[in-house]
């Protein structure tokens, strides 16, 4: 079985490269069209100013800004409050309890929907862990206008600091290597589906028609969701190269990555994981053994994370070298992940899910 499986990591390094050419990149710096940006926060006091001063700073289109505090315990309001200076742009609203059957972060975005100024034709959601460029809001509202999408997520640039670039940068990777973009994007598959909630662009009319975040209310990778749900209603929607718009840290040590991912990896299915081990660390495994086909398996590996790193802005050795101990250790955080379900407890931010 070495050499197929080395071949199909061959095949899916070259779909790698054909996609990293074949990425939509936002360049413009105007759009006319109106926009409410949507920013919800929990205990994020730490990072919400910088990310607050970014969404002030945006330039080139005519834009509101709301900030949903939902139930933050740190001082997080007071944060957004000092960095608006009552700027009229931006509103900031105090979330409600959450309801039974709805997890946090899909309840806090569909009170900002529900808040965002009628006028406003497309919805830009930002998490607080991201810093955009003054043109990232215009930029990704023109190439959604242009392309006549429902949705378009630009994948920002990941900052993995210390031990979490060994998993970090996966995370474009995989949609780089394995989602045909330019079918996704016109496909209305829900399979077929990427997206990322860091930044992420939907057309009010389209997210109207399918309920809002009330669709994906108990969702816990709830961006991908609200695309799966677009797509299920007719809509159209994928991601695109968010790397000079967007830069985010999702995690500062490692600690923090183990207890993120744990709240999320248990959606990733177990086939899923047995693919990624068959194909990225079988090879590599037999090629310590004398194998020449196992080689040339761990290779293409290498080879798809390169492409894929210096696509997107991050590290590309000696990470992509390490890239069999990569997926080893994602499928190691997903068997945490399915455990503590199973035992009943996932939290985030204080909160059960």
């Amino acid at each position: 079985m070495i050499p197929a499986l080395s071949a199909a990591a061959g095949a899916l390094a070259l779909h790698t490269a054909v996609n990293a050419r074949l990425l939509r990149v936002p360049t413009a710096t105007r759009t006319d069209v109106r926009v409410s940006v949507l920013l919800p926060v929990r205990d994020e006091a730490a990072r919400v100013g910088p990310c607050v001063r970014a969404l002030l700073a945006q330039r080139g289109v005519d834009l509101e800004i709301v900030v949903l505090d939902d139930g933050s315990c740190d001082g997080t309001a007071d944060v957004v409050r000092e960095v608006a200076q009552g700027d009229p742009r931006l509103r900031l609203l105090t979330g409600r309890p959450l309801p039974r059957g709805w997890l946090g972060k899909p309840h806090a975005c569909a009170q900002l929907a529900e808040a965002a100024a009628r006028t406003s034709d497309v919805l830009v959601f930002v998490d607080a862990d991201v810093t955009l460029a003054p043109h990232a809001v215009a930029a990704t509202v023109a190439l959604l206008d242009e392309r006549g999408l429902d949705l378009l997520s630009p994948y920002p640039r990941q900052e993995a600091p210390g031990a979490t670039r060994l998993v970090q940068p996966l995370l474009q990777w995989s949609w780089l290597t394995f989602l045909p973009l330019r079918l996704a994007e016109r496909s209305r598959r829900p399979s077929l589906s990427a997206a990322n909630g860091q930044l992420l662009a939907v057309r009010r009319s389209a997210y109207d028609r399918i309920g809002g975040h009330a669709a994906v209310h108990d969702e816990v990778v709830e961006d991908v969701a609200l695309l799966r749900a677009l797509k299920a209603g007719g809509g159209t929607g994928g991601v695109c190269d968010g790397t000079a718009l967007a830069t985010t840290r999702m995690y500062d040590s490692w600690p923090e990555l183990v207890d993120g991912y744990s709240k999320s990896l248990w959606t990733l299915p177990l086939p899923a994981v047995a693919l990624l081990l068959a194909l990225y660390v079988a090879p590599p495994v037999a090629a310590l053994r004398g194998s020449r086909a196992g080689a040339l398996g761990y290779a293409a590996g290498v080879a798809g994370r390169v492409v894929a790193a210096r696509r997107t802005g991050s590290p590309a050795l000696p990470d992509a070298l390490a890239h069999p101990l990569s997926v080893l250790v994602l499928a190691v955080l997903t068997a945490r992940s399915r455990s503590a379900r199973r035992r009943g407890g996932l939290t985030w931010k204080g909160r059960a899910l």
